[in-house]
């Protein structure tokens, strides 16, 4: 189910793992090789294509949610300034046990992700997927995740991610296990 509005949201009950990132990062990717389901999520190379807030349910009482992207979006303005308030009110929900963060990894952590780790310390674990991890040689991607760690602290773990190449899919996809069986 797609919303627009939190009243829009399912009930709050049971457990639900977000997933956010910067337009373009690898989000869609990301869920549809974590959950083994290609088109769950659209990709798209067109930044900001998903622009409501998709709860997938996965099994009964248990949701992925899928938020829009952030930094560049092709959605209108008007649109992209009623997704804080989307976004807070998702932070306030029970059922909300934990949040990937996709990051490409040739990017490294910016101020959109710094933000976003804010907004979900200190109630929430965060877990970030350094993504297209297929497109650094091993030397890079070395580099990649000894910046991120540096960076991160204890605020949140990481590892490096591949939807294409499948690299850390099945480590993601325990953390989404785990995250969802703590109801």
């Amino acid at each position: 189910m797609s919303a627009a509005a939190p009243g829009q949201f399912p009930a709050d009950r049971g457990a639900e793992v977000a997933f956010a990132g910067r337009s373009n990062a690898g989000k869609s990717s990301a869920i549809n090789a974590i959950l083994g389901r290609q088109g769950l999520a659209r990709t798209s190379k067109t930044p900001g294509r998903t622009r409501l807030i998709n709860f997938f349910e996965l099994s009964p009482l248990e949701r992925l949610v899928d938020l829009p992207g952030y930094g560049f979006a092709s959605a209108p303005e008007r649109e992209r300034r009623t997704w804080p308030r989307l976004i807070e009110a998702l932070r306030a929900r029970a059922a909300l046990k934990g949040l990937f963060v996709i990051v490409d990894a040739r990017r490294g952590i910016g101020a959109g992700d710094e933000a976003l780790l804010e907004w979900a310390m200190p109630g929430h674990p965060v877990h970030i997927l350094l993504s297209k991890a297929d497109k650094l040689s091993r030397s890079e991607s070395r580099q990649a995740l000894a910046a991120a760690v540096g960076a991160l602290g204890q605020r949140a773990t990481v590892q490096l991610f591949s939807a294409h190449a499948r690299t850390g899919v099945e480590e993601a996809q325990r953390m989404l296990a785990s995250w969802l069986g703590a109801q």
